[in-house]
């Protein structure tokens, strides 16, 4: 296995509730490193865990501007899609980043279980808007490297997904042990 190139920030983002956790969970089983604490315990949303700093609230350590990227150069952190713009850019930052694609109902009906009901006619176009904002920022830098990932393909075709992610990473990954952290009875919000 290849291992990270120490001078690129890994990073894994997508909306909320699109599979960031199981994308750092997958990671993490294939032997990538993974920057993740305790803060935030796994509970029924996630069973696994969330595998994110601070309890997913380095969000305004990167509007600050005083998150330290470079501690993690080489790791892979979860960074959510709203932060992708407070991504420092100039010498020195280079990205690749693995955005996950997760049907908007899905993710709606995920949230109302975490959350209690929410008003979707207002939501969805934030959503919307979110998700685009985000594919922008991620075409129109050049210091960005990026794969787009479906959470529906992860679940339903792991091997195949892993497989298109690792080579992305260059070979970082072991595929057995990745594939070991897809598990498909998670999948729960599913929309036909």
């Amino acid at each position: 296995m290849r291992t990270p190139d120490p001078d690129v920030n890994y990073i894994v983002s997508g909306l909320e509730r699109s599979g960031t956790s199981m994308m750092m969970q997958i990671l993490h089983r294939g032997g990538a490193p993974v920057a993740f604490d305790r803060s935030r315990q796994a509970d029924y949303h996630n069973p696994k865990g969330y595998f994110e700093l601070e309890g997913g609230k380095i969000i305004n350590r990167l509007m600050e501007g005083t998150f330290p990227f470079d501690q993690y150069r080489g790791i892979f952190v979860k960074i959510t899609a709203y932060g992708l713009q407070y991504l420092p850019s100039g010498p020195g930052y280079r990205y690749k980043v693995i955005y996950m694609q997760r049907s908007l109902d899905e993710i709606l009906t995920s949230m109302e279980k975490m959350s209690g009901p929410l008003n979707r006619e207002e939501e969805r176009p934030a959503f919307e808007h979110l998700h685009r904002f985000a594919l922008k920022i991620l075409r129109r830098r050049e210091d960005i490297d990026y794969l787009l990932v479906p959470y529906r393909q992860v679940v339903h075709n792991p091997v195949e997904e892993i497989d298109r992610i690792n080579r992305f990473l260059g070979g970082m990954l072991s595929r057995e042990d990745a594939v070991r952290a897809v598990d498909p009875d998670l999948y729960r919000n599913v929309k036909k």
